[in-house]
């Protein structure tokens, strides 16, 4: 499993992708689990809202709109003035609150435990269904080989 970087923007912008990319269920049972439950004022209340993807063909021509994807922001701002983001795919509000509070928990003195607690575990998990799509994509793999003839 790949360590996530610590302190530095670096490191916020790996925890804040990891946070995008897990699935709600799963953030949310180990918010649950973490028993965390720090008191926020909305700076943005979540909303759903959609952003324009943009591809490339073959990774290196020229950029073109692919489609749009519907996202959920929100900010917010923890009692003691630390503020978190999150911006996640879909329409759940719930998994944006908790990514966003992850977030700010991260920035202060709470962030060796949601480590352990959630982003570690996240991570794992995410590594895991990596693993598993690369273990069934190997299994499918076919190797050509061209026979010379000895004429």
């Amino acid at each position: 499993m790949k360590e996530l970087p610590q302190d530095d923007a670096t490191g916020r912008k790996a925890w804040m992708g990891l946070l995008a990319r897990a699935p709600a269920t799963e953030l949310a049972a180990l918010w649950a689990a973490a028993g965390v439950a720090p008191g926020f004022a909305w700076l943005r209340a979540p909303e759903t809202g959609g952003v324009m993807v943009r591809g490339r063909a073959g990774a290196t021509g020229a950029a073109f709109n692919l489609g749009e994807m519907t996202v959920t922001r929100c900010s917010l701002k923890l009692e003691d003035g630390r503020v978190g983001h999150a911006v996640a795919q879909g329409r759940d509000r719930r998994k944006a609150e908790i990514a966003a509070l992850v977030d700010a928990l991260m920035q202060g003195s709470e962030a060796d435990e949601v480590r352990a607690t959630i982003l570690d575990p996240l991570a794992a998990a995410q590594a895991g269904r990596r693993a598993d799509r690369a273990a069934r994509a190997a299994a499918t793999k076919v190797d050509f080989f061209t026979m010379v003839r000895g004429e």
